[in-house]
């Protein structure tokens, strides 16, 4: 079997999107999916992504990291499948779509794609790190020399502390607000996570860290931006935006 598939990245998170409109992908086989994310053997990618049809919504989001299971909400990988949407003509400007987390409208202007989240009510705050879910549950810690971390070892430590994992963030705050974070399911630094550097923007208000509604991040993989609403420490109405492109398309033999 030949699958057609199109390789993309959002600021460094890198997916395979394969158009599922006909279900013709095995979405079960957990062995297939991380062997075509490998990426010594594979086409390689931090998750994979199938684009399918929807009785309400312009499309479904189905989202696998790259061990080959089915995973929670990947903001990145949400701004890269609205490109692939409108490369397919399936959306023009504006969508909603489903996903794992529920619903989501978004915005594209060229190559910049702009993701509503799900509302955030609940940050706990223990020892200074703060843990929080947007989409995926997160972990966030500020740290003050972010570029001589081993995000790697010490993210992969604060993860093993929880029975279902957790994605941990690390964020140093200068002339820049920078993050890096350690993705479970990739088990690894990725260059980018937007579900990351939302908890990361929120966390940064929560601590009062900043009073801006709008913050700015920088990630390996480059620039992101989070906007939102807050009322009695709820946030709402929370946009992740940043570029998304698509890197080449091919054919993978099984």
């Amino acid at each position: 079997m030949n699958i057609k598939f199109y390789k993309y990245h959002g600021t460094g998170n890198d997916f395979i999107i394969i158009d599922d409109r006909n279900t013709f992908f095995d979405h079960t086989n957990f062995k297939l999916i991380a062997s075509l994310c490998k990426r010594s053997t594979g086409i390689g990618a931090d998750g994979l992504i199938l684009l399918r049809t929807h009785s309400k919504y312009d499309f479904e989001m189905l989202y696998f990291n790259s061990n080959g299971y089915i995973s929670t909400m990947c903001g990145n990988g949400g701004r890269c499948i609205v490109h692939f949407a409108s490369y397919l003509k399936i959306i023009s400007s504006t969508t909603k779509f489903m996903a794992v987390d529920g619903i989501h409208e978004a915005r594209i202007d060229n190559n910049i794609v702009s993701l509503k989240m799900q509302n955030v009510k609940n940050i706990i705050v223990e020892k200074n790190c703060y843990i929080l879910d947007t989409g995926s549950p997160h972990y966030v810690k500020f740290v003050d020399d972010i570029s001589n971390l081993n995000v790697r070892e010490e993210g992969k430590a604060v993860r093993q502390q929880f029975s279902q994992g957790i994605n941990v963030n690390f964020i140093e705050i200068k002339e820049n607000i920078l993050v890096r974070t350690y993705e479970r399911g990739v088990e690894d630094e990725t260059l980018s996570c937007g579900t990351g550097v939302v908890a990361s923007a929120l966390a940064i208000h929560y601590s009062k860290k900043s009073n801006n509604n709008s913050i700015n991040i920088k990630t390996s993989g480059g620039d992101l931006n989070i906007s939102f609403e807050v009322d009695a420490k709820n946030y709402s109405n929370i946009w992740l935006k940043g570029p998304a492109k698509m890197i080449f398309s091919g054919k993978y033999k099984c």
